[in-house]
Order: structure tokens, then sequence, then C-alpha cells
């Protein structure tokens, strides 16, 4: 049989013929003004369809269209909300202000999630939300990106649990037609396509596009007629398959979305490579510019790296993404020759470290790592552990020194923060809070605010939280087919008046979710205190082949069913960002126990601070930088215990010894007016503290300001003059390679036999031979610091020594380091490639020491 296939869309009529526009654009979802006039069309019919106004605007009935063009007010507030949306896409913006001088300068930006919003759901957890706070934020400030992603038919899976509390998975089939996705056509009308060689087969993309204010998304998609059903299985699922499928989709995301990008007609400056999934964009941007271009390897090197930024979101050694050599061979052998690569060459780009001769797997973020010009990990704290873990790639640097910087993540605030608290701050505040949510300024209006109209929005946030829970409670017992007393106990569960713990995030073991039933007897006289109740709200998903992760969350379910504490704990099943936005705006208190230091960031505590909750968390993470007693509690003190079952107690007993002496009876504490000041205050500390410093905004404009400008700026010198700068850099650098081993140091100070004191300086003096060299290509430098126990070298400076005799074939360097404090120093000294005469600042890739 035959299907022709054609698409009937809504018949909208022409007064409220906006209501499309804005539908289609998913700036409506951090605008509460928007979204509620699609609940104003039908509050059940909205929630039927997962908040998805595309899908909503299909359903509704042609005689509901027609009631609300002939409703005034509705009519009213539709043109006053499309007024301001039209604002927000033509008016100047931080960019346009401050570097709108930047010709060309356009960034793309590729991850294999996002989310953006509960009705299109390509997202799993945290590196797809921050991903799409990434686009949010980066719309809010004009700042010129596109993103790049798959679309996946499935999507990530929809969590069911049981009568036993184990976690089943259910993949519902998104309908692209009826979500703000609009698949993208040619001159002929025919859809956009792309293909590309997947081990000898030729496969074929559609490009879909999504709108996020002023950012567009652009999703690749491989389910199409014309595809061999494997091939078309690539876009399936998010993290779906096994290690042959997810190379699939990592070779379409990095090489199909560069293609895309041609497509499409975009030449971006900067490529921000998030997460190690697209990496494979540099090896194809690397042949296009051997096979266009003529350049040799060596030089399209210089042009991709000096424009590639690379974020990494992982904190331990096992969770990088890394493949059997075999399989890349099988589906890139091509690609190395198209690059002018052997194998060999080739596989050693992808080496976990630097000394690596027997190339069997290839590291997704080693190639990211080799060719970027800027890398960061996602906090501070992450950071120092990535260049831990990475310091093989650059052996021949001190610890500290391996290129690896931080830029810790943020929230895109307007997306999380309460629609109350808005309204709220919308009173108190100045205008431009949501133009600049990263400005510190603006939150110190925050003690303007009468505490008890902020305990009151607060108690309402809460008491919505409970109303929503004993729903969705509800509905997922009759889905199991729970008995009348289950049911009549999901509409009794918590207190509106409570002090209300949230924990949500995926059950991974190294997360600890429970950590907090360590002693459930001890829990339970918490939560069932006469007079101060403690109530505790679940939720989160395990990965599909994580059985550990199930056994905790059956774990938790069995706890909260126990008859003493039945109505005190609940587990929320499917968390999504719907679940997400309801606990982070009513809860309490955020509680979060990972293993320290495997969470690289964390982003849901920063979001529950910007809703005024505080967080109890283990100094891991963003809480590492965030914590002051000002504003929340610290868990683990920054000590990391060895023996696993120690730690667990350690922390376990200090979890319940901070929630009995200082949380509950700071809540519980009120004044005659029944306000807790006490509480209050700390919560207005947190708006002051917190707000700002870990907004998207702030983050996305470290990015521009650190990474993207720069990689920008270093793109149009290396590509004028048909690449003239980066042949001479290319060439440059193979000069210093061969004639390195030429280098010879020698220092000659002696050290000072009286006792030095703080404030002196020390004197060096070094001798160096540099062969072929010049001085112009060699840089001597005397690297200084305090001496740890372990006779390492910490609060490490470098200053460059100057140069002043030449002696017989020697070249004589001077410098003095002075000494700011007490304590036994140490120094080295070391020749390094003068990278000021390049284009890009690089961190040192051949090194000699005396």
């Amino acid at each position: 049989m035959k299907v022709r296939t054609f698409h009937a869309a809504p018949n909208i009529p022409e007064r409220i013929s906006h209501l499309h526009d804005l539908a289609m654009n998913l700036w409506f979802c951090w605008n509460w003004e928007a979204v509620r006039l699609f609940i104003r069309l039908d509050p059940k019919l909205w929630e039927e369809c997962y908040q998805n106004p595309v899908e909503m605007l299909g359903r509704l009935s042609q005689k509901d269209f027609d009631e609300a063009a002939q409703d005034e007010s509705f009519v009213a507030d539709l043109e006053r909300v499309y007024e301001h949306f039209q604002d927000y896409i033509n008016r100047q913006n931080w960019y346009t202000k401050k570097h709108g001088d930047k010709q060309g300068f356009l960034t793309a930006y590729f991850s294999c999630e996002y989310g953006i919003d509960e009705g299109l759901p390509i997202y799993s957890g945290g590196l797809g939300i921050l991903s799409g706070d990434h686009l949010k934020s980066a719309s809010d400030l004009g700042l010129p990106l596109v993103g790049i992603g798959l679309l996946y038919q499935k999507g990530y899976f929809r969590q069911r649990l049981n009568l036993d509390g184990w976690q089943e998975e259910a993949y519902p089939i998104n309908d692209w037609y009826n979500m703000p996705v609009t698949l993208l056509r040619d001159g002929n009308s025919d859809p956009l396509k792309i293909s590309l060689d997947i081990a000898g087969d030729e496969m074929h993309l559609q490009i879909w596009k999504v709108q996020v204010g002023r950012v567009p998304l652009y999703l690749l998609d491989s389910n199409i007629p014309e595809n061999s059903p494997q091939h078309r299985d690539i876009t399936d699922q998010l993290y779906g398959g096994d290690r042959d499928m997810r190379m699939r989709q990592e070779l379409v995301l990095g090489i199909g979305g560069i293609r895309a990008l041609d497509a499409l007609g975009l030449s971006p400056t900067v490529y921000h490579v998030n997460e190690g999934h697209s990496a494979f964009l540099a090896l194809e941007r690397i042949r296009k510019l051997v096979t266009d271009e003529a350049l040799t390897f060596q030089q399209a090197r210089e042009v991709v790296q000096a424009s590639t930024v690379f974020t990494t979101h992982t904190p331990v050694p096992a969770g990088n993404e890394v493949f059997d050599i075999d399989m890349v061979k099988k589906y890139l052998a091509p690609h190395a020759i198209g690059m002018g690569l052997s194998w060999q060459d080739f596989a050693a780009l992808g080496a976990a470290d630097k000394t690596t001769q027997d190339h069997k797997t290839f590291s997704m973020p080693a190639l990211a790592l080799r060719l970027s010009a800027f890398a960061n990990g996602v906090s501070k704290l992450h950071g120092a552990v990535s260049r831990e873990m990475w310091k093989g790639l650059w052996p021949d640097l001190i610890e500290d020194q391996v290129p690896i910087t931080s830029v810790t993540n943020g929230i895109h605030t307007c997306s999380w923060l309460s629609h109350d608290l808005a309204d709220l701050f919308e009173r108190y505040f100045p205008p431009r809070f949501k133009e600049s949510p990263e400005d510190p300024e603006v939150w110190e209006n925050i003690d303007d605010i009468p505490d008890s109209e902020l305990w009151r929005v607060h108690q309402a946030r809460r008491e919505r939280l409970v109303f929503f829970v004993r729903k969705r409670l509800s509905r997922q017992l009759a889905r199991q087919g729970a008995g009348s007393s289950a049911m009549k106990m999901a509409e009794e569960a918590l207190q509106p008046e409570a002090l209300t713990l949230g924990f949500a995030r995926r059950f991974a073991t190294y997360k600890r979710a429970t950590l907090l039933l360590k002693d459930p007897e001890r829990l339970k006289r918490l939560l069932t205190h006469p007079e101060r109740p403690v109530q505790i709200l679940f939720a989160g998903k395990a990965h599909p082949q994580d059985t550990e992760g199930k056994e905790l969350i059956k774990s938790v379910i069995h706890f909260a069913r126990r008859p003493d504490v039945r109505n005190r704990v609940v587990f929320l099943e499917d968390y999504d960002i719907n679940v997400a936005r309801y606990l982070v705006q009513g809860v309490d208190v955020w509680i979060n126990t990972p293993v320290r230091p495997m969470e690289a960031s964390g982003t849901s505590g920063m979001k529950a601070a910007a809703n005024g909750v505080l967080n109890l968390s283990i100094t891991d993470g963003w809480w590492a930088e965030g914590y002051n007693q000002d504003v929340g509690w610290s868990l683990g003190g920054g000590t990391d215990v060895c023996d696993p079952k120690e730690r667990d107690r350690v922390e376990s007993e200090a979890l319940y010894n901070i929630l009995e002496r200082e949380v509950v009876p700071l809540f519980y504490d009120h004044d005659r007016t029944a306000l807790p000041r006490g509480w209050i205050k700390m919560m207005k500390d947190c708006f002051k503290s917190l707000g700002w410093r870990f907004s998207a905004h702030r983050m996305v404009r470290e990015y521009a300001e650190r990474a993207y400008f720069s990689a920008h700026d270093a793109t149009l010198k290396l590509r004028a003059d048909t690449f003239a700068k980066a042949k001479e850099t290319a060439a440059w650098r193979s000069k210093l390679a061969e004639a390195w081993p030429e280098i010879t140091l020698e220092t000659q100070s002696e050290l000072p036999k009286t006792t030095i004191l703080v404030g002196d300086t020390i004197p060096l003096k070094v001798r160096a031979h540099l062969g072929s060299l010049t001085p112009e290509d060699v840089r001597i430098e005397a690297v200084y610091g305090l001496i740890d126990p372990y006779g390492k070298i910490t609060h490490l400076e470098t200053i460059t020594m100057q140069q002043q005799v030449n002696d017989d074939g020697w070249i004589t360097y001077f410098a003095e380091f002075p000494c700011k404090q007490s304590g036994q120093y140490g120094f080295a000294v070391r020749a390094v490639p003068n990278c000021e005469c390049v284009t890009v600042p690089c961190a040192p890739s051949l090194v000699t020491w005396e």
C-alpha cells in the first residue's frame, strides 16, 4: 500500500494568529505571561499535551478558537504578550552594546542533548538542561550562536514504577509535526538534506529547526525512508543501543553537524564542543581544509585548534567516552586518508596520554583536548580534577599548569524562578533584572522586600508543591492498580506547613540517594516529630542498564511505604523539567550527597538557590564555591575519606546532626508574628550571594569574553591571505619540534646561606644553549612556590627570565622572585616555546627542564 502524506495546520482566526508564532518559539517557556495565555485557552488540555503549545493548538476545537477570538480580554492579552516578544527579538542587548563590532562572529554550539522545555523531550538530565540554558542565555544576551544536536524519535525514556518500586522504561514516539520544530526545505520545497559515509554506506539526514528566542537550534534526523533500517535508528533514542550505535550517533553529530552548517550557508568562527560526544567535528573540519584549501594537516590543525572550545563534564576516567580502536578504524579510516595522516598518527589523536604507542582505544575527550585552544571543567574543583585526570597529555608540565581551566556552570534564571517570586521581584527589583540577572547589584534589592511578603510567597509555593505531589502521586498509584486505602493516603500525603526536604537527580550510586536512610529509626524520629515534622520528596531516574541505581530507587520507595512514615516521604516518578521546576521552587532545603569529587558541577542546587531554597550539600562541584555559613550547610568539610563505608557513616552522621541541631530548629523558630526571621535572613543572603554568581548569563558571558571572542579573532587572522598565518605558524612549530632536543639549561645561581626573610627577593641566573633556535623562538621561565609535604611546588607562579648576555653560543638569563610568606620554597627552570609570536597563546607542547 502506497501512503501519501500531507500536513494539516489548525485554522486559527486572524485576530489570534500570533498564538502560532508564540508556540513555535521556545521564548514562551521562560515567559510566564506567554504560558498563561495557553493555559487560559484550556487548562486541562495544556496538561494533557505535556505543556506543548503546538500540540495543544492542534487539538483545540474550532469553537474554542472562535470563542477566544471574540474574547476582547484574551485578544488584548495576546497582543500585549506578542508586543513584548517582538521587543525582545529586536531590541538592543549586551552583545550589540558591548561587542557589536565583531564582524562575522558566530559560535556553533554542539551538544548531544538539549533540555529546553518539557514539551520537547530530547534530553535526559543535567547535560541537556545546561545546554538548553546556554542557548536561552545566549539569546537573552544577543550573542550570535547556533546550536547543533540530534532529533531523537523517542528521546529519553519515560519512567514507570511497578508496585514493587522497580523502574520500568517506556519510549513514546515523538510526533514532530505537533511539536515546536520545523523541517527545513530547499529551493524546491523538498526537505533540506545532507549525506555522509557510514562504513561504506551512504546515509542521508534531514534538518529540523527549533527557535529558542533569538537562537536557532538545528537538529539532525536520520529517520527517513531512503536510509536503511540500521541508519534510520541512529536518531532513535538518546543514549540508547550498544557501543556501535553510540559511535554512529557521534559521527552524525560531529561530522553531520559540520555538513549541516555548510548546507545552511553558515560559517561559524567558533566551535564549542560541549562534552566529547561531538569531538569528531574537529576531524571533519581538518579534512575539509586539507581537501578544499590544499592545506597540510598541521596547517589545518592550526586553524581548527584556534577556533575550538571544549568543555568537559566528566570527573572520573570511567565516565569518559572511549571507543575500541578497531571500531574507530571501521568508520574513520577514510577520514585519516582525507586528512593526510597515517593510521598510526590518526589513532594517536585519541590516545589517553602522550606516551601511548599501542593504540587500543580512542578517547573522545583526549581528541577534543588535543584539538582545542580553550578547554575547561565546569567548576573550580572540577577544573583541578580534570587537570589531574588529563596530565598525561602534557607529561612535561606541572599539574597546575595543565591547560584546562574552569568556567563554573550556571542556570537560566527566568526559566527556573517561580512566577510568584518573579512577580514579587518585579515590584522591588529594577527593570533590568530579567535582562541582567548576573548583576550583583540587582540582587541587593532583596533587602527591600518585607520578610512577611517573601515568606508568604515561599509558603504559597510549598503549598502548590504539596497539591502537585498529591495529584501526581494519585495518578501514579492509579496506573499501578493500587487499592483504595493507598489512594486515600496519596490524597493526604505531606503537609503544606512542614519543613520540606528535596532530593532529585539521576540515581547513580555515587550520588548516594540513600545516605539519608542509613539510620531509619533516627530519620523516623525527624519525620514524625509531633511539633516539628519533616517531610522528604525524592525523584530521579536510573539509566536503563544501571541495576544498582534501580535498586536505590526501590529501597527509597520501600522505605516511603512504611506505615509510620508513608505520609512524610514520597518518590515522584518520571522526573523531568516540570517536576524539577515544582521541586526547586517549593521545597525548603535541597539535599545533595555525592561522593566528592565526583559531582563535576551540579545545577539543581543552583535552581533551588535562585528560589531562596537553602542547600545542604557535600562541598563538591558548584557548592565548593557557593557555600558559606550564611547561605546553607556544608557536609564533608572538603575532606576525602578513603574507606567508602567509613566515609558514608561519617557523612550520614553529619547529615543527621545538621538536620537535628541546625536546620529543624531554625525553620521552626518563629517570632511573635509567626515568622522564622533567622530562616528568612538566610534566604535573603542566599539570593544576594548566589543568585547572580550562578546565573547562566554570567557563564555565557564568561565563555564569550574568555574563549569565544579570542577564538574568533584568531580565526580571522589565520584564514586571512589564503591562510598565510596558519602556514607560517605550522612551519614555525615544525622547526621547533626538530630543533628542540638541542636546548640545554644550566642554573648558575647560589642560594643565600643566611636566613631569608619575607619580603626578600632571590636572584636567579641561568645559561641556555638554544642550538639552531633563537631567543625569539624560546622563552626561559622560572617556576616557583611553596613546597608541600609531598615535595611538590604549590601556589605556583611563573616569571619570564630576561636575556642579557651572549657568551660563546650560550645565552645568559636573569630574574628574581620575591618571598611573599614564610615557609619552604622551591623553584625550577624550564625552556618553553615563545607562543607570544603565534596567533593563539598555547600551553607548551615542548618543555625542557634543567
